[in-house]
């Protein structure tokens, strides 16, 4: 067994990708990118250690799709690539970025071949094309395009890093402290996926899954006096409102924690704990966009959602045509595909006894298919 670790680089927030979805969690099949890199490297069989970093708020969701070694990333490639050195004990590591999803088992036993030639073994693509730099042609044989993966010797990437200067790849950082590099020839299928166009140039990738995922959601509050009721998404006329941490408006959490049902996000309460005073008496709405936004990001479309409100008092049905056009506003979809309701018990329970409301919500999502765009 090899004693090589291998860091995936998968923090980033995917800035010049051009579109709301983060690059590493586009789905190949259901499995989100990151993931499906993950499980081709894991089956070559050459690392004895793999970690992968993410995004601090990630990295509780990545543990529930793998048993890998999972770090919190920093604010920058290099400061995520700090963090998983710690966690680094072999010899040498080999450093790839999720971007590059479709490098294959052979050329990375072409780079670890290497291994003893230098303190990092670089894969390189030569340029073709006419190379100006300012107002001066320069010889494009000087020229290499830097790819990754890059093998380094743990300890000599560890110093090199140690510095306030940012490196955009791991022998540039080496070399300026004066180690060795060697370069081999690199592979076009290692393209980096830099901008959405860039998947027509990774033939690896499989469309993603056309499942639907649902889930859904459960809430009450009681009835508190002197406070504003918000039901839905509107302020409703009551000389009560809900006894919460936040603004009490339990519909509103009730569909949050359906929709992160169906995404396999927890609930409410991981996202959004009433124990942080950031919550104290927020408007709801705030956190169903901040919910939306996430499930965007981790590559999820919403594609309905529905919600029963019981309540014996106060009477809702002026109230259900305003919370539908709301909230669907709120879950980016058109208003035919947000349903509300509302019911009473009859007189029986807490909600009978008009001591506080109930809510059920159910909501469905899809993934986000990129090859349609």
């Amino acid at each position: 067994m090899s004693d090589l670790t291998l860091i995936l680089l998968a923090a980033g927030d995917s800035n010049r990708f051009g579109h709301p979805v983060k690059k590493q969690w586009l789905r190949i099949g259901h499995d989100p990118l990151w993931q499906f890199v993950t499980n081709r490297l894991q089956e070559s069989g050459l690392f004895a250690k793999i970690i992968i970093t993410a995004h601090p708020e990630e990295v509780t969701f990545m543990h529930t799709y793998t048993d890998q070694s999972i770090v919190a990333g920093g604010k920058s490639r290099q400061k995520s690539l700090q963090n998983a050195l710690e966690h680094v004990t072999s010899r040498h590591v080999l450093v790839t970025d999720t971007a590059r999803a479709c490098i294959d088992t052979s050329f990375i036993e072409r780079i670890i071949a290497q291994k003893e030639k230098a303190d990092c073994i670089v894969p390189y693509l030569s340029v073709t094309d006419t190379v100006v730099y300012g107002d001066t042609t320069i010889d494009r044989d000087d020229v290499k395009r830097i790819q990754t993966p890059q093998l380094s010797l743990t300890d000599s990437l560890r110093k090199a890093l140690q510095t306030d200067i940012e490196y955009s790849d791991e022998s540039s950082a080496i070399k300026a402290l004066g180690g060795s590099r060697h370069y081999i020839k690199g592979h076009e299928d290692a393209h980096k996926l830099t901008y959405l166009s860039d998947l027509n140039k990774l033939p690896c990738l499989n469309r993603p899954a056309t499942a639907t995922l649902s889930g859904n959601g459960f809430d009450v509050h009681a009835f508190e006096d002197d406070r504003v009721m918000v039901l839905g998404g509107v302020e409703i006329d009551s000389p009560f409102g809900f006894k919460a941490h936040s603004d009490g408006d339990v519909a509103i959490h009730a569909l949050i924690d359906a929709l992160l049902g169906a995404a396999g996000l927890g609930d409410i309460g991981m996202l959004f704990p009433d124990s942080d005073n950031d919550f104290k008496d927020i408007d709801s709405k705030i956190l169903l966009k901040k919910t939306v936004m996430t499930l965007h990001q981790l590559g999820f479309v919403i594609l309905n959602a529905d919600i029963t409100i019981s309540a014996q008092t106060p009477r809702l049905a002026k109230y259900k045509e305003s919370m539908r056009k709301v909230l669907a506003s709120l879950l980016h979809i058109p208003s035919s595909r947000m349903n509300v309701k509302a019911t009473t018990t009859e007189g029986l329970g807490f909600v009978g006894r008009k001591e506080g409301v109930a809510v059920i919500a159910t909501a469905s999502l899809n993934y986000f298919d990129w090859t349609t765009e």
